[in-house]
């Protein structure tokens, strides 16, 4: 009997899926499904993640907003919410966030 995690491989499929949508330039408002969030994470090229909204009650997420916030700012010229971090940093963190 195995274990079903069915937000865990719904939350991975979605951050696939806005790789391969940043991939071809898709970035307009209307990609985003109800309840989800686009944030650019990058260092020196931008790649676009669809999370969930819920994600920014975490803590393990508001802290890593408010060391982007002391760091860097939030004023970039992407417009939204920009995330200036390695992408498998990013992934470890919304995997953990997907776990608890």
């Amino acid at each position: 009997m195995g274990i079903r995690l069915p937000g865990f491989f719904l939350a991975k499929q979605i951050l696939r899926q806005s790789v391969l949508n940043a991939e071809k330039g898709a970035s307009t408002s209307l990609d985003l499904p109800k309840g989800f969030l686009a944030v650019y994470v990058g260092v020196t090229q931008m790649k676009r993640f669809l999370i969930p909204v819920s994600y920014l009650n975490q803590p393990l997420f508001q802290e890593l907003l408010s060391r982007v916030e002391e760091e860097f700012g939030f004023n970039h010229s992407m417009g939204g919410l920009t995330i200036p971090c390695g992408e498998d940093t990013f992934t470890d963190i919304t995997s953990q966030l997907i776990r608890s």
